[in-house]
């Protein structure tokens, strides 16, 4: 009760999940984002595609039972995409079965039209998106259409992806294939994809920008979590080989490679800005 009355309390949904708190919401989203609308000059080759892997699952199981309403922040989606589409790549819209994207709205930046306007753009592509599988059957042989791989942050990655085989097949696709790895936030989670049935770690010694599990473990005192995470994502990576960039939740962008990642929301734009740049350069 004490908790409701500061604005503490998760709110309940009526699916029985809790999204942030009021605080939560007024420490942690901004109604307008960062976006700086660079001037790029149009890529020109055949590698136009950017396949998007996104989560179709809306709630994530916390330690204590409850259930966190998440799925793909907008922000950490959205603004790498405007960037990438302004210098004339487009997107595949994937996700493991081929239900809808689910976004967390509650974290959508509802002034800010440049968002509102590349969301409306893929609205229907969020909502018909390809299967991981069906990609995997028509897509491979097809590797020079395709520049890169984006997965975007949002705790929702963090349910079912990092244990989908078809998700780890299609970042060793990537690897394979010269194609760049685009992630950020929890968006790192389906790395982990990489370790199954077995195999060894892709990105063993990478440098690697991620989410921090000491900010995961702070959020649910400001009602953001309605509990603590069932693992810490950036010490599972780090334990795998992994040398993490960031020990905050900051703008920092990290590429290694043909990996290309960020921290947090808050380096949304910078990661956008730094992918873009990368694959024009290449």
């Amino acid at each position: 009760m004490i908790k409701k009355l500061l604005g503490l309390a998760p709110k309940l949904e009526s699916d029985g999940s809790y999204s942030p708190s009021k605080m939560a919401i007024k420490m942690g989203v901004q109604s307008k984002t960062d976006f700086e609308n660079v001037s790029y000059k149009k890529y020109e080759g055949e590698k136009t595609k950017i396949l998007v892997i996104c989560t179709e699952e809306k709630n994530l199981k916390m330690k204590n039972g409850e259930y966190f309403s998440t799925g793909n922040h907008p922000v950490e989606a959205l603004l790498p995409m405007l960037h990438l589409k302004n210098a004339g790549f487009d997107f595949e819209i994937a996700t493991p079965s081929g239900k809808p994207a689910v976004f967390e709205m509650w974290a959508f930046p509802d002034k800010d039209e440049n968002v509102k306007a590349i969301y409306e753009d893929y609205k229907s592509n969020f909502n018909k998106p390809i299967s991981l599988s069906n990609f995997i059957k028509n897509a491979f042989e097809n590797s020079d259409s395709y520049a890169a791989v984006f997965i975007p942050g949002g705790h929702g990655v963090m349910i079912g992806i990092p244990e989908d085989e078809n998700v780890g097949k299609i970042l060793r696709w990537a690897h394979q294939n010269e194609l760049y790895t685009i992630s950020l936030c929890h968006g790192p989670g389906a790395f982990l994809s990489t370790t199954l049935d077995g195999q060894e770690f892709l990105y063993k010694g990478y440098n690697m920008a991620v989410f921090p599990d000491s900010v995961d473990n702070k959020t649910p005192m400001i009602g953001y979590l309605p509990g603590y995470m069932t693992f810490g994502l950036s010490e599972n990576l780090k334990s795998l080989g992994v040398k993490l960039a960031n020990t905050k939740m900051d703008k920092t962008v990290c590429l290694d490679r043909k990996l290309i990642t960020g921290s947090s929301p808050l380096a949304s734009n910078e990661l956008g800005k730094l992918a873009t740049k990368t694959l024009l350069k290449t």
